[in-house]
């Protein structure tokens, strides 16, 4: 799996889990899913996403995007 498509998931899972998260334990959980959306923003503008980096220390192989 690429870094790209390792981003991609990972993304998906957590706004997944935020929005159980929002659902089952608290409303304000509901931050949490903002703060995703926004970092999948800047990401998209800037091309550096704080979990590519984390990834990568981590030897996912590089894709065409990250």
């Amino acid at each position: 799996m690429t870094l790209d498509r390792t981003i991609l998931a990972f993304a998906g899972i957590m706004v997944l889990a935020s929005v159980a998260l929002t659902v089952w334990v608290s409303p304000l959980f509901v931050w949490f899913t903002v703060f995703i959306g926004l970092n999948l923003l800047q990401s998209a503008f800037t091309g550096a996403c704080p979990a590519a980096f984390v990834f990568k220390k981590l030897g996912i192989r590089p894709g065409c995007a990250f």
